[in-house]
């Protein structure tokens, strides 16, 4: 018998507080991952060799370099300077072979750690400089999942970006193109991009057709701008979640109307801080938002960007916050909850997570 996923919220306190939770224990368990950009993550060797064999110009003449240009200290503290090394990353990622191996190494290097489920968000339009068709771009990155997910114990779900800063046109476009890839490994539908001055309302015919397709969504939204971007995602697009928030707190009302109605969270500590959306580990909101109820889901944003893992993210939020084994457990039962997969897939994978989570753990 089916049981309602919504008893499973929190597990019973039986875990005593503690140190932190190790990297160990951390790696071993299982986990999400509902925001990870596909040209935000790939491996540095990855982009070092397909340049070469695309004959593709990088601001590095040597692997050494390129490392270096993609350590987290070089990020600078605004949107904008991170999102400028994306430029890089697209540069090598327009043909199917790349978008293959990048979809295929990114689910396989999630898989290592134990993410059971991936939520892997892209945009197809950045993909078609050199004239791919969307849905050749499209069935590049489904195939490479789908190769992942033969080989590894790794489930996954791809999101479709709509860009802010391109046109609420574009957009639609891609919006049409998520509706024709329901059912065919496409989870949902995102609005990413430059938050300040690109109005999340502006894009509110592409959310319509989605909504009208009964497709889920996201916004990336309370990241570079402040609560109305948040309300805009809401209201006007009627998003199911809400990527970062980190702004939420400047709106109380607001934070206990996304409370009361459970809509999650896609936290991602390490970019955020990287991005200036908060000005220190200590000062992000996630431990607020958590001990005041909401539903919080941690992610990595960009494996590579960021230099992260999502079990780095998990122990940089145990060694800044203080969470207990307990608390962690707690957060990756909601990242599990706030999935968009089916109903009963969701509860299954809870089924089997609660299954692991309830033995007792390898002491910290």
């Amino acid at each position: 018998m089916i049981q309602s996923s919504e008893q499973y919220e929190h597990l019973d306190a039986s875990a005593q507080p503690g140190d932190e939770p190790s990297e160990e224990l951390i790696r071993s368990l299982p986990k999400v991952d509902l925001h990870c950009h596909l040209d935000g993550s790939l491996r540095v060797e990855t982009i070092w060799e397909l340049a070469q064999e695309r004959k593709v110009k990088l601001p590095a003449n040597s692997l050494k370099k390129l490392y270096a240009l993609f350590r987290p200290e070089k990020a600078k503290s605004n949107l904008v300077d991170y999102l400028k090394r994306f430029e890089y990353t697209l540069a090598v990622m327009q043909d199917a072979e790349s978008l293959n191996r990048a979809a295929y190494e990114l689910a396989m290097d999630n898989a290592a750690e134990h993410v059971l489920y991936l939520e892997v968000r892209y945009s197809p339009i950045l993909h078609t400089k050199k004239g791919m068709k969307l849905t050749q771009v499209m069935n590049a990155v489904l195939d490479g999942l789908a190769r992942a997910e033969k080989e590894a114990d790794v489930k996954t779900g791809v999101i479709v970006c709509g860009i802010r800063n391109i046109s609420p046109e574009t957009s639609l476009r891609l919006a049409e193109l998520t509706v024709a890839y329901k059912h065919q490994g496409v989870v949902g539908f995102d609005l990413a991009g430059f938050e300040d001055n690109y109005p999340a309302k502006d894009h509110s015919e592409a959310f319509y057709l989605i909504r009208k397709n009964n497709v889920n969504c996201t916004v990336h939204a309370g990241e570079a701008y402040g609560p109305d971007s948040i309300k805009q995602a809401l209201h006007n697009l009627n998003t199911h979640r809400i990527g970062h928030g980190t702004r939420l707190k400047e709106d109380g009302d607001l934070l206990n109307y996304v409370n009361d109605h459970r809509i999650p969270l896609e936290i991602c500590l390490t970019s955020n801080v990287q991005t200036g959306a908060a000005k220190s580990l200590e000062t992000h909101p996630l431990r607020l938002y958590y001990d005041w109820g909401l539903r919080v889901t941690l992610n990595t944003d960009n494996r590579l960007m960021s230099n992260t893992t999502v079990t780095q993210e998990y122990l940089t939020a145990c060694r800044t916050f203080g969470f207990t084994e307990q608390d962690l457990k707690n957060i990756i039962i909601m990242g599990f909850k706030s999935s968009f997969m089916p109903y009963k897939t969701k509860v299954a994978f809870l089924d089997r997570v609660l299954k692991i989570l309830r033995k007792p753990q390898t002491p910290f």
